[in-house]
């Protein structure tokens, strides 16, 4: 293998792929097959629908970011989900790395909204997957019952061609516009992710004291019945 893609098989503080939980996660939803590209495909399921998509669960900390804090907790954010993911393809022996974005994203809550003052994700993240001589994007935040509530098309992954969000959902409404990339890294660029977030969000501490599941409800039931009021 190529000496420059030995980093992106190490375990670092936050992608921790030696773990023995990691290790086990990875190895029992690889798959039964040898080839590396199918072995990408089903972890990226695993990931993508196994954990269950949770912006509340957002903690800046190498603990909070650990993959398998992740599997711990059984959800997770854009980017703690693409750490794991990240975290059991080296564990699986496939080089991957993590990518970043700034999106415009539709995908929100009434409460979401309110408390970010923007529609703009900074630092949205996705994994970077080394096969067969190039590197594909994965991303595989949204489980596919929240797609479903939220009328979007899943994000599918072959291996083979990039994975990333939709401009529209299934009614051609706008969802996800890609604003700029940050570029990908071996590791979490906790610093500058931390410095970006501190400038453009205000902190506020209730935000992981909300329960996201039960504002998805309330959010896609208006949605389905404009004239449903709450109290």
């Amino acid at each position: 293998m190529k000496q420059e893609l030995q980093q992106y098989l190490q375990p670092t503080p936050s992608i921790d792929r030696d773990n023995p939980v990691v290790a086990a996660y990875a190895k029992a939803h690889a798959g039964g097959s040898a080839d590396p590209r199918e072995q990408a495909i089903s972890l990226y399921y695993a990931v993508r629908d196994g954990i269950r998509y949770d912006p509340y669960t957002l903690d800046l900390s190498i603990e909070g970011l650990r993959a398998s804090t992740t599997l711990r907790t059984g959800r997770g954010w854009c980017v703690t989900k693409a750490i794991l993911l990240a975290a059991c393809c080296r564990a699986q022996g496939i080089p991957a790395r993590l990518g970043f974005a700034d999106v415009r994203n539709h995908l929100t809550t009434a409460r979401m909204r309110e408390q970010m003052k923007t529609d703009v994700f900074f630092w949205h993240g996705y994994t970077s997957i080394y096969l067969d001589e190039l590197w594909v994007k994965a991303t595989p935040a949204f489980n596919i019952e929240l797609c479903e509530r939220f009328r979007l098309q899943p994000l599918e992954f072959d291996g083979r061609s990039d994975s990333i969000y939709h401009p529209f959902d299934l009614e051609g409404n706008r969802h996800m516009e890609y604003l700029a990339y940050r570029g990908e890294f071996a590791d979490v660029p906790f610093d500058r992710i931390m410095e970006t977030f501190r400038l453009e969000y205000l902190a506020d501490s209730s935000w992981n004291e909300a329960n996201f599941d039960r504002e998805v409800e309330e959010e896609t039931r208006s949605r389905k019945d404009p004239n449903t009021t709450h109290d």
